[in-house]
């Protein structure tokens, strides 16, 4: 939102948060992670889309600025979640009524305390906590006096099934993800992380539709490139929608 505080987080290919990173941004603003590889800052008042960009790397991310009217006074509300989230990603949230300061929000997964990555007053990147096991999980959130009504999500865990020998030039290596904590289909996204040694069929990214069921999985396939080892990502997409009771 325009003029107000928000908190990024940068985090490395393994999904740790990272300090000491410069960040830049279209409007000639930088900014340096601190210790918890999270920064504070305060959004542009041009109502804009702004790119950020790792100082030196190539690659960057957008973000809308939105009006500071758009954002309704009043109660926190959560108005958007996924409809099944991964144990192993981030977890986001959006509605408003939020805290642009990270750590002054408190969300709690289960029971236990998650880790907030990034915020603003209309959205939130949680991490979901370390003791959480796949299955159905009640979410409680809150900033201040400001408190939502909780909502309960769906958690998974992405289980990768693969040889780890090295690969050779030429041979076909099959990838399987197996998906536990619920048996619906669910949308798995691959990012081909090392594409000098191997090449992921279909491009990437590439998305495929699970199995479904009791033996939930999905396939991808590589093929290699050079003597070497893969490395493979693997995410999930779900759908967003109204919070459920």
């Amino acid at each position: 939102m325009s003029g107000e505080r928000a908190t990024l987080a940068v985090l490395d290919v393994s999904g740790r948060l990272t300090p000491g990173v410069t960040v830049e941004f279209t409007n000639g603003d930088k900014l340096t992670t601190d210790t918890t590889g999270r920064a504070l800052f305060v959004a542009p008042l041009n109502l804009d889309k702004i790119y950020a960009s790792i100082q030196g790397r190539p690659g960057r991310v957008s973000s809308v600025i939105l009006p500071a009217g758009e954002s309704p006074s009043g109660p926190q509300e959560v108005s958007q979640v996924p409809r099944v989230t991964s144990l192993s990603d981030r977890l986001e949230i959006y509605g408003h009524g939020f805290c642009g300061d990270a750590d002054a929000n408190h969300v709690a997964i289960g029971g236990f305390p998650a880790l907030v990555l990034a915020s603003s007053s209309a959205y939130l990147a949680v991490l979901p906590p370390e003791e959480m096991h796949p299955g159905p999980a009640q979410v409680q959130v809150s900033c201040g006096k400001k408190k939502s009504p909780a909502f309960t999500l769906n958690f998974v865990n992405l289980e990768l099934e693969a040889s780890n020998a090295t690969l050779a030039p030429g041979e076909h290596r099959a990838v399987t993800v197996r998906v536990k904590g619920s048996s619906l289909k669910v949308n798995l996204e691959a990012r081909n992380l090392a594409p000098d040694v191997a090449e992921l069929q279909g491009g990437t990214p590439v998305r495929a539709l699970s199995s479904g069921g009791e033996n939930n999985t999905a396939k991808f396939e590589l093929v290699g490139k050079q003597r070497g080892s893969f490395v493979i990502s693997i995410r999930l997409v779900s759908p967003v929608g109204a919070p459920r009771p």
